[in-house]
């Protein structure tokens, strides 16, 4: 796993910041577009969120959502699921993904294993972090920071179709995400540096309960508390 080091003190005031990433990062859905309004309440001129707040206002849902897929179900430099970095789906990363079930079961929130999605998806992990133990939440960043890295690189380097240029519109959210963090240093950098050239690790035999590709719901449940 990619630790940082734990020194790092968490800034006040993040849970509105994770909050407003998590709903924007979420599957676009009508649901999303009609709330948008609450969402930018919570980060007003946001210089990373508002830019995306007006692109999912102003855009077809058709054609949000077909861009959406294309961007994290098909890449999977994009991937959503933090543990995907670090561990790829191989046998290591199911154990990954029990630390966070423990993370949110400490904080009194239970894990519905009959959820669309794993634990470690970035909208679950802001969610829990925004509403129920932002020091959690901050902690599972930490240890997933150069995944983090990762994925904000792979969506600036994103091409845009119709020659719209470079750069996902989902960018600004995990931008936002991670200038919540303490900036990338030292093995966290080195990480960073190996993923761009290898990507995540292959896949192992025998990791059936994960898949080889990730797949995105359009909700994430984070389960009922205890």
């Amino acid at each position: 796993m990619f630790r940082s080091a734990r020194s790092h003190a968490r800034p006040a005031g993040v849970e509105r910041s994770w909050a407003a990433a998590a709903a924007v990062l979420d599957y676009p859905t009508a649901e999303l577009v009609a709330s948008l309004d609450r969402v930018e309440a919570l980060v007003p001129g946001h210089a990373e969120l508002v830019p995306l707040i007006e692109h999912l206002r102003t855009t077809s849902l058709r054609d949000l959502q077909e861009e959406y897929v294309a961007t994290f179900d098909h890449t999977r430099k994009c991937a959503l699921y933090l543990t995907y970095f670090a561990y790829g789906d191989t046998r290591r990363r199911g154990v990954a993904l029990v630390q966070f079930k423990q993370a949110f079961r400490a904080a009194g929130v239970q894990w519905d294993e009959d959820a669309e999605e794993l634990p470690d998806h970035l909208c679950a992990v802001l969610q829990f972090g925004a509403t129920v133990d932002a020091d959690g939440a901050w902690r599972l960043l930490l240890d997933h920071r150069a995944g983090l890295e990762m994925l904000r690189l792979a969506l600036a380097g994103w091409e845009r179709s119709e020659g719209r240029g470079t750069g996902s519109p989902w960018l600004g959210a995990v931008v936002a995400v991670c200038d919540t963090l303490p900036a990338l240093q030292g093995e966290e950098a080195d990480a960073v540096r190996r993923l761009v050239e290898q990507g995540p690790p292959a896949e192992e035999v025998g990791l059936e309960p994960y898949g080889t590709d990730p797949v995105i719901a359009t909700s994430i449940p984070i389960g009922a508390p205890q």
